[in-house]
């Protein structure tokens, strides 16, 4: 009887064992890409989530030397995380093709900005796993732009978001304006890989972490840290070593709309892109997405505060059509033709009929069922925009509430006021058009 009840149990072992290493087998079998999440969990756009393994079983001394190698500033650590995201940034090599050659057109912008704040040039790769350097990624909290900056955070390190621009999508503001982030994380935390964390879910939750941890070392508070915060940190390294070793893992760059020369000019009056497309003889498109910062295709510079205009290099045949353009004095005087016939210039000129000037302010009556995403995208405006105006803390509205949902009149009699000198900021060289910095 004790035989035959051995002999069960036995046979229930070997079968829950095969069981077990069949599904082992099963998901090794699975690509890298098969753990990566359908949805995003938190503020970045571009971090996949991926399955943790209890056990490091596939530990690689040449990927480990390869991290030390191109180490800087930076603790590139070598971990089971680690080598699952390198796992799955080498899988993805459409992706990463087009982050190599995107990143001929924007690492030397985000270098600039890192240098001018004496951080780390490592932290350039950042923008891959946050936006995957896409200017107009909006993640599903509303972070936005390159760098994934939150409204409020934007707002305190000096961006502007109006109606006319959302400077988280410049990526040279938005640049500048992580690079100070970066600063000042670092002056609190003492630490890049904590002051990385920290650029994800905020100092509070890494000070907390710390606490709970008793350590100061981002891989000991690493399980006290949102999930999202855990993958952040392995994605990065595993990026950067991505984009260092291509060729160990046949990566090629592919050729971006960026592989051009630009220059920049500086304009301090109203200036429509479109206008200025078709007089570079260009594809409107292509234009908007040197200058993905501006909302309603227009430059809204002004003597205050002049704006910058980005544009492939031109040929000495297209000065003359650029030069009308940009000092059209009717489109710097009556902005709100532009926007009252949906950006279209050419529509304006051939009719030059009077515009009814707009109210200082326009309402809507919320009714029932509606709410701000529906209401800003009935009027064709932001959401964060309507909140500004009415001085909304939260999302929350009821019937009957009375919501201002234009300010266009008032914008465009300030600027009318304002504009009294008519010229821009434009000056020649022996090489073309000259560069400006901009307002940082």
């Amino acid at each position: 009887m004790i035989r035959n009840v051995l002999v069960v149990m036995f046979s229930v072992l070997v079968g829950l064992t095969a069981a077990a290493q069949e599904k082992i087998n099963k998901l090794d079998s699975i690509s890298p890409i098969s753990f990566l999440s359908t949805t995003y969990t938190g503020d970045t756009t571009a971090v996949p989530a991926v399955l943790e393994n209890p056990l490091f079983y596939n530990y690689n001394f040449t990927y480990k030397k390869r991290l030390d190698s191109i180490q800087r500033e930076i603790p590139l650590t070598y971990n089971e995380s680690v080598q699952r995201y390198i796992d799955v940034y080498a899988g993805r090599k459409e992706m990463m093709g087009k982050m190599l050659g995107l990143s001929e057109y924007y690492f030397p912008i985000f270098e600039n900005a890192l240098k001018a704040f004496s951080v780390p040039a490592e932290l350039k790769y950042l923008p891959i796993i946050e936006s995957s350097m896409n200017s107009h990624a909006i993640s599903r909290v509303g972070a936005t732009g390159l760098w994934q900056f939150m409204f409020t955070t934007a707002k305190g390190y000096g961006l502007n978001m109006d109606n006319y621009v959302d400077e988280r999508k410049d990526p040279i503001q938005a640049s500048y304006a992580a690079a100070k982030y970066f600063k000042d994380a670092y002056a609190e935390l003492g630490d890049w890989l904590l002051a990385i964390a920290a650029y994800n879910c905020g100092t509070g939750n890494v000070n907390r972490a710390i606490a709970k941890a008793n350590s100061r070392d981002f891989w000991a508070i690493r399980p006290f840290l949102p999930m999202e915060t855990r993958n952040y940190v392995p994605a990065f390294i595993a990026a950067i070593y991505v984009m260092n070793c291509p060729d160990k893992h046949q990566i090629l760059a592919q050729k971006s709309l960026f592989a051009i020369k630009t220059d920049t000019i500086q304009v301090n009056r109203y200036v429509s892109l479109t206008e200025l497309a078709e007089a570079m003889s260009m594809d409107e498109t292509d234009l908007c997405t040197l200058n993905p910062s501006y909302k309603k295709k227009i430059v809204n510079g002004s003597a205050d505060l002049p704006k910058r205009i980005i544009m492939p290099k031109v040929s000495l045949a297209s000065y003359a059509n650029i030069y009308e353009v940009l000092n059209d004095h009717t489109l710097a005087a009556s902005p709100q033709i532009i926007l009252a016939s949906n950006d279209d210039r050419r529509i304006q000129k051939k009719r030059r009929e009077p515009v009814t000037e707009k109210p200082a302010l326009k309402y809507h009556k919320v009714s029932a069922g509606q709410n701000l995403t529906t209401i800003a995208d009935q009027f064709g405006v932001e959401v964060q925009d309507i909140k500004v105006w009415n001085k909304l803390k939260g999302n929350n509205i009821v019937p009957g509430q009375k919501l201002i949902i234009s300010k266009d009149g008032a914008a465009a009699g300030h600027t009318e006021a304002r504009t009294t000198k008519k010229y821009i900021s434009y000056r020649e060289r022996s090489n073309g058009v000259s560069k400006s910095s901009g307002r940082l």
